[in-house]
């Protein structure tokens, strides 16, 4: 059995993956809220602890973060995860931590076709460098390296980079962001939930945009970024649409940047959970539309396929990939290959 994790600062993902014919069948998963464990051992201990106690041949876990010599310090929790403790204490021989966005990005070659929705076909026949920039509660960014035979993931934190307006409207949400935040503005404080919430309050602040009693008293009582897709997407209130055009505006124009810096001739794929529950808003143009428009570069991003995914497991089953890879190249022995050979 593989054992994958997918780390975050409000939520630790875990799931239990087996092998059948070559491919990945999902077992057993479940979430955990992070704040009320005192580290990722004690909180895979109840995990397996709850699913019979298997035998775990590998395990994986997607952390936030850059690793470095298999340690790392979390931002959100009062964590520090080490990969020689964390194998020890769990008794698990073959352990990994590598960045989640690495592990997204392993979880590509996964997905079936029903798992991704095509948003741009591009040129499907080219091959080359990938990109992969996935909004979610932050906004993690990846390149998937075209090696001549596979895509091989590097993590990045390109989700922290400069934010870049590109007209007045974006010139204005900048400078508010600036006064909030007291300095500098990253693309993650507008292309994430923390973003959303960001842009919903500049119009409502600084542009006067209306929020009724009712849209108030939901905000405060609700998720507020549950509340604005919802809106947003059926365009029954105007503050909460008009968040959704900037948000799709820019998330659309950091993907343009990434596939541009990497050369993603293979393909841009956009992960996060924001992007598949508005679907609607992303199928508009506006996207796509600030995606390509990169002047005399433009023809470049046109050719270039984009695709979403809609499997929210993806960064599981890339840590559980990764775990059984690297666990047969040092063991010499594959469940992947096993369950082909006597499937």
């Amino acid at each position: 059995m593989i054992l994958a994790g997918d780390v975050g600062g409000t939520k630790v993902h875990l799931a239990l993956y087996g092998f059948q014919n070559g491919e990945l069948t999902h077992v057993r998963d479940e979430k955990f809220p992070a704040q009320e464990y005192s580290g990722l051992d004690v909180v895979t201990k109840k995990f397996l602890d709850e699913s019979g106690n298997p035998e775990v041949t590998a395990a994986c876990f997607g952390v936030p973060g850059p690793v470095r010599h298999g340690r790392l310090k979390l931002t959100n929790l009062p964590w520090i995860l080490d990969c020689a403790e964390l194998s020890k204490g769990l008794q698990i021989r073959h352990l990994f931590l590598i960045n989640d966005l690495e592990a997204n990005g392993y979880g590509i070659a996964e997905l079936h076709s029903d798992q991704i929705h095509v948003l741009s076909e591009g040129d499907p026949s080219a091959v080359g460098n990938r990109g992969l920039v996935s909004a979610g509660t932050g906004l993690g960014e990846a390149i998937l390296v075209w090696n001549g035979k596979m895509h091989v993931p590097m993590a990045s934190e390109g989700g922290h980079c400069d934010f870049a307006p590109r007209n007045e409207m974006e010139i204005d949400l900048l400078r508010y962001l600036q006064k909030q935040l007291n300095g500098r503005v990253s693309f993650e404080r507008v292309v994430s939930g923390i973003g959303l919430k960001n842009i919903y309050a500049f119009l409502r602040d600084d542009k006067g945009m209306e929020e009724p009693s009712w849209l108030k008293e939901r905000m405060l009582n609700e998720d507020p970024n549950a509340v604005i897709g919802e809106l947003g997407e059926n365009g029954s209130n105007e503050l909460c649409a008009r968040t959704l055009d900037i948000f799709v505006s820019s998330y659309g124009a950091e993907a343009g940047n990434l596939a541009l810096k990497v050369l993603s001739v293979g393909g841009l794929y956009l992960g996060g959970g924001i992007a598949p529950k508005i679907l609607g808003k992303m199928k508009e143009g506006a996207f796509m539309k600030a995606f390509t428009d990169k002047g005399r570069l433009s023809e470049l991003l046109v050719h270039t396929p984009v695709r979403i995914i809609l499997e929210s497991r993806a960064a599981l089953m890339g840590a559980a990939a990764y775990a059984e890879a690297r666990a047969a190249e040092m063991s010499g022995q594959s469940v992947r290959a096993a369950s082909m050979q006597f499937s």
